[in-house]
């Protein structure tokens, strides 16, 4: 799963972000409201972890502004800003949860997956769970199981594996892939969804140069064959 960390204070951001990629997540750090959004618009993250004051944009306008493209990724605020009005004006404009500074590592971590389980279980379109060959997805829990080994997901692994399981044998073309796990405001990006779908593969496959789930349709997209 892929994180914007947004926080104008270079210690809390690299502690952060040290934080986070020592439970496995990969991180994208932004320095300031503005390049937040520019991150996120670029770098198209899984989950977001805002600031409130910071130089140019705050918090709160960078929170405004990532919901006007992506209205289903998570967004929690981690601030020092944490009286009664601050947290009733962060879930206004659209975050999901509230850390207070200074927090405690395991807080950090337990609510992210929180956030991430809630979101992605919320979605309509979520089920209780699903096989492909001998992986089982648990879309609520973000994550799969494969020979009693738990492999953990993203929000958006999770809707690609369910859109190709949804549609077995038929070859889903990239751009109604990335519309599906990433949104319709997004610009199609080929190199960002090939990127996505190749990490995806050395988690879920068995072996990830010869993919049996995610299989890959030259000139048009992927597709999943399920075994006869």
């Amino acid at each position: 799963m892929k994180v914007l960390v947004a926080e104008d204070d270079r210690y809390t951001r690299e502690g952060l972000a040290e934080l986070l990629e020592g439970e496995g997540y990969q991180v994208v750090a932004a320095a300031d409201g503005t390049e937040a959004v520019r991150q996120f618009r670029d770098q198209q993250p899984d989950f977001v972890c805002l600031d409130i004051m910071m130089p140019g944009q705050s918090g709160y306008e960078a929170c405004r502004s990532i919901r006007s493209v992506s209205p289903e990724v998570p967004i929690i605020f981690i601030s020092a800003k944490a009286e009664e009005v601050d947290r009733l004006v962060g879930f206004d404009v659209g975050a999901d949860d509230f850390i207070a500074k200074p927090f405690s590592v395991r807080e950090v971590v337990a609510r992210v997956r929180a956030v991430a389980r809630r979101c992605c279980a919320a979605s309509s379109h979520t089920i209780a769970e699903f096989c492909m060959g001998g992986l089982k997805v648990l879309p609520a829990e973000l994550r799969a199981i494969r020979d009693e080994v738990v492999i953990d997901l993203s929000p958006r692994d999770v809707k690609i594996l369910q859109l190709l399981h949804d549609n077995p044998g038929r070859a889903m073309d990239r751009n109604t892939i990335f519309n599906h796990a990433w949104g319709e405001d997004y610009f199609p990006n080929s190199r960002t969804l090939d990127q996505h779908v190749s990490q995806l593969r050395k988690r879920v496959e068995v072996d990830a140069k010869n993919p049996q789930l995610i299989c890959t349709v030259h000139g048009v997209g992927y597709r999943y064959d399920p075994a006869d």
